[in-house]
């Protein structure tokens, strides 16, 4: 393979421990040059491939191809990743530069006649391979195919441009949903209006208007101001103006996406024609556990059937305690939702976040978390200070086996901030691999939006942002146990629908007495979770389950409805076209001049299109997985180690569903994740 010779902090070989990257020395002149620089080595990779005279082999074919952009694939886990987690208009800007070359790499790639000829021969002719080694044979000749491969040279050309148009459609997406939540607040001068609200959720609104140079109390659109704002306020003519600001980001004004979302579908569509797919999901769906759109449809509706009336039987519950309270109204609204389902979950279960919240100490969080590793695999953390970070708010830790040797660096953000888009999420600078014999190990990302720390320094979780915190974990340890050989089979590149099932495997442990009683003591007192709390804690844990479920199964139906559509016509109003799609599915009333999709990041710029139905679908696999640790013992380290061996260490080494039987002996139903949420007993 070609060794780039650039003067290029982004390719010099990192002094740092472990060759962590080195953010402090790079620079934003420096990316496009080493952009530039890699790809032209993966080309000249390409070129070596193609052009060798010796007979096809696995070897010199099939895993040339896969290290042929190890240089890239670094530069790539940089860039994007300091994009979503500390932007701004230049990093946007030299996105956009960026995207279209890579579009042209991949298309180059993919499309080259000669590569896919070798391929094709290694496929036909493959000998005694490993299953290891069998799965990326398997994943490279499809990925070939279902990219093109066999296409025209004119149908090719069109694929191309399809494809880098649709690439700078969905980083345009991204950046004007994050624009949009950016750009809207709620100023608060006069303290009558802070009425309902808890002490944590004012001294952060403070905090955050004395960063902005202004008086009194600012509420902004990012999930943790927004969603104690919702649950607390009792002005709700406040709650009205929040729930709209917030539903109707990205919709018209300066960062509107809806005709951004009308481009993506023409796309995607287009895209699906040409490869020979009646639709979007058709393609997207294909090389999935579920496999073919009807599975995930016939899915979704045998979860909908019973999950509708509960959570409409749970709304007119929550209706009757609101008219019972004051609430003079014929009907709740959404901004209405929040507020009433909190305080009628303290009354039912005489619990709220506000007196959990002193419980869920961030460091105390962090060190419980780190322990559960520990007692579950064996593997320590260590903070380290010595490690270059890309911004203040982050640590990083060195992670070792139980044997003692290196297995990750894990880093970790919890806060928000205007360079950090919303949400929560889980990445790698750089995934897990072996090439020539050596073991490179994961450097694992976890990014958040927690609560920011009080003007003491102290950050309290609620039991939501405790359970995050746990979820976004499972997938590192998903990274960072990985032991495959191969980057695309490695750590978390498995299919969508399976790659939920550490993640969501881990927030169980959120609500196990036994697993809360290690660690949740009051930061100010040190005395645990009372156990009538703890108790509450369990017994709350269904609470609402069903409107939970049916706002998740909306969210993947709306994915599907638009992804299973076969031409843009169809396609004409946003607000509209998801009025009809979930018309049936309503638990509230609709509100004009609101949708979910001008804002829904996960399906038109974060990797889920035609595939949000796996946060669904990966739920039915961790209730079936969760339950033998019930069974067993939520600490029982069989169990653990087999989970480890057959899920968290595998990648996509082997099918998907193959892995999950070699772990619990049978194919999950959905019935596992209906009795879990108590829908159904």
């Amino acid at each position: 393979m070609k060794n780039i010779n650039i003067n290029n902090t982004l390719l010099a070989k990192s002094s740092a421990p472990y060759g962590a990257p080195e953010f402090a020395k790079f620079k934003k002149e420096d990316y496009l040059p080493a952009f530039e620089a890699a790809i032209a080595e993966a080309k000249s990779n390409i070129v070596e491939i193609v052009d060798n005279i010796e007979a096809p082999s696995f070897s010199n074919t099939i895993e040339a191809l896969e290290y042929a952009n190890l240089k890239l694939n670094g530069i790539e886990g940089i860039f994007f990743n300091l994009l979503e987690a500390d932007s701004d208009e230049d990093m946007h800007t030299l996105a956009e530069q960026i995207s279209p070359l890579l579009t042209e790499y991949n298309m180059y790639v993919i499309l080259n006649k000669k590569l896919f000829c070798r391929i094709k021969e290694v496929y036909k002719n493959r000998g005694n391979l490993t299953r290891e080694q069998n799965k990326l044979l398997e994943d490279t000749y499809k990925s070939f195919v279902r990219n093109g491969a066999e296409l025209s040279e004119e149908d090719k050309q069109i694929l191309s441009k399809i494809n880098e148009e649709l690439a700078l459609k969905e980083l345009e997406f991204g950046n004007n949903a994050l624009n949009a939540t950016n750009e809207f607040k709620l100023h608060i001068t006069d303290k009558s209006n802070l009425e309902g609200l808890p002490s944590f959720a004012i001294e952060e609104a403070a905090l955050t208007a004395s960063q902005l140079n202004e008086t009194g109390w600012i509420f902004t659109l990012e999930f943790p101001s927004y969603s104690a704002f919702m649950k607390y306020s009792s002005k709700r003519e406040l709650r009205r103006e929040m729930y709209m600001l917030y539903s109707s980001r990205a919709i018209g004004g300066n960062y509107d996406n809806t005709h951004v979302i009308y481009d993506i579908v023409r796309l995607r569509i287009e895209l699906a024609h040409i490869l020979g797919y009646e639709t979007y999901s058709d393609y997207a769906i294909e090389d999935r556990m579920a496999g073919t759109k009807a599975n995930v449809l016939d899915f979704l509706d045998r979860l909908m059937k019973p999950s509708l009336p509960c959570s409409l039987k749970e709304i007119n519950e929550l209706y009757v305690f609101a008219r019972n309270n004051g609430f003079d109204d014929n009907e709740l609204m959404p901004w209405d939702f929040s507020y009433w389902a909190e305080k009628y979950r303290q009354l039912k279960y005489s619990i709220d976040e506000e007196s959990l919240k002193p419980y869920f100490r961030l460091e105390a969080c962090i060190d419980a978390v780190f322990d559960l590793a520990y007692r579950l695999y064996g593997i320590k953390f260590r903070l380290r200070t010595d490690i270059p970070v890309y911004h203040n708010d982050v640590r990083v830790y060195e992670v070792l086996d139980q044997d003692g040797s290196f297995l990750a660096l894990f880093y970790a953000d919890f806060f928000p901030r205007n360079s950090k888009r919303g949400g929560a999420w889980m990445t790698e600078f750089r995934g897990q691999y072996v090439f020539k014999g050596h073991d490179y190990r994961p450097f694992v990302n976890i990014v958040t939006n927690f609560t920011k720390p009080s003007s003491e320094g102290i950050s309290l979780l609620t039991l939501d942002e405790f359970t995050t915190l746990l979820h976004e974990f499972g997938h590192a340890l998903h990274g960072m146990l990985s032991k495959g050989h191969y980057p695309s089979l490695s750590g978390t590149s498995v299919a969508r629908d399976f790659v939920e099932l550490p993640s969501q495997m881990m927030e169980n442990w959120a609500f196990e007495p036994e697993f809360l009683n290690t660690f949740a003591l009051h930061y100010k007192t040190g005395k645990p979770i009372p156990d009538n709390m703890l108790k509450k804690i369990q017994e709350s844990r269904n609470y609402l389950s069903g409107y939970y479920q049916v706002r998740q199964l909306r969210f993947a139906i709306i994915d599907m409805s638009l992804h299973t559509l076969k031409t843009i016509p169809e396609l004409i109003n946003i607000e509209e076209f998801e009025n009809k799609a979930l018309g049936k599915y309503d638990m509230l009333p609709q509100v004009k001049g609101t949708a979910i999709c001008p804002s829904f990041g996960h399906i038109f710029s974060g990797g889920y299109s035609a595939g949000y139905y796996s946060y669904k679908w990966a739920e039915v696999l961790e209730a079936d997985a969760f339950s033998l640790f019930k069974e067993k013992g939520i600490f029982n380290k069989q169990v653990a180690e087999s989970f480890r061996k057959n899920i968290l260490e595998r990648g996509s080494s082997e099918d998907e569903a193959v892995l999950y039987r070699n772990f619990r002996g049978h194919n999950p139903e959905p019935e596992y994740l209906l009795k879990k949420l108590g829908i159904i007993v």
